[in-house]
């Protein structure tokens, strides 16, 4: 699997270069600023992009808004963003198009290497990974606007780990319930909350994610 690496910092760029290739992934380039980045992903057509938001020459978001145009040039292109800290923005502006392979996390979740790696197959394959502490942010935020349809305490927690993009599997194993169960927590949580069904996988997500971000 082919990526594209774009991080200013040179130890956590290198390090980051060491643990993906560790894990078998192939470094098509590792790159500091975002001019570089825009000619990598276009000329390079990566497997997957993992980009740091702030990246030079103007330190804002460069690194984000370069990955979006590449996305509206190759729709679907995986990318999965690193953030220091919680911007909903940028979570939103990653979900605007609707369609799946994005991903949001912290910087800090690089150090576990089984997460981070987790997180980077799960955006190449066309998923969704978003950060426990956006998500937190979001049901807050959600919670204190509308009452989120009368869920449970289970139900909420379900919709919490879909929404940060987790399988029916992972999350049956968290909770230590069977796929069963979270399946008809998950039916409960749409009707509930008026969603429609699908059986795309990644739908479901996209949906609870664009719920608890509206206004």
């Amino acid at each position: 699997m082919r990526v594209v690496l774009a991080e200013d910092l040179f130890l956590l760029r290198d390090g980051l270069v060491r643990m993906l290739e560790a894990y078998d992934f192939e470094i098509a380039a590792a790159v500091e600023t975002g001019p570089e980045l825009t000619k990598a992903l276009a000329e390079l057509e990566p497997d997957v992009a993992v980009v740091d938001v702030r990246l030079p020459p103007s330190h804002t978001d460069e690194g984000l808004q370069c990955a979006l145009a590449a996305r509206r040039a190759r729709p679907g292109l995986p990318v999965l963003v690193l953030s220091q800290h919680v911007e909903q923005l940028y979570a939103r502006e990653l979900l605007a198009d609707g369609n799946g392979g994005i991903g949001y996390l912290l910087k800090d979740r690089v150090f576990d290497a089984d997460q981070f790696i987790d997180a980077v197959r799960r955006v190449a394959a066309g998923g969704t990974a978003m950060d426990p502490q956006v998500i937190s942010q979001l049901l807050t935020r959600r919670s204190q606007d509308k009452p989120m349809g009368g869920l449970t305490p289970r139900e909420r927690e379900v919709m919490e780990l879909m929404a940060q993009g987790r399988s029916n599997a992972a999350i049956a194993s968290q909770m230590v319930i069977t796929e069963r169960a979270v399946a008809k927590h998950t039916s409960n949580i749409f009707g509930k909350l008026g969603l429609p069904p699908s059986d795309d996988d990644n739908r479901p997500v996209l949906a609870v994610l664009a719920y608890l971000d509206r206004g």
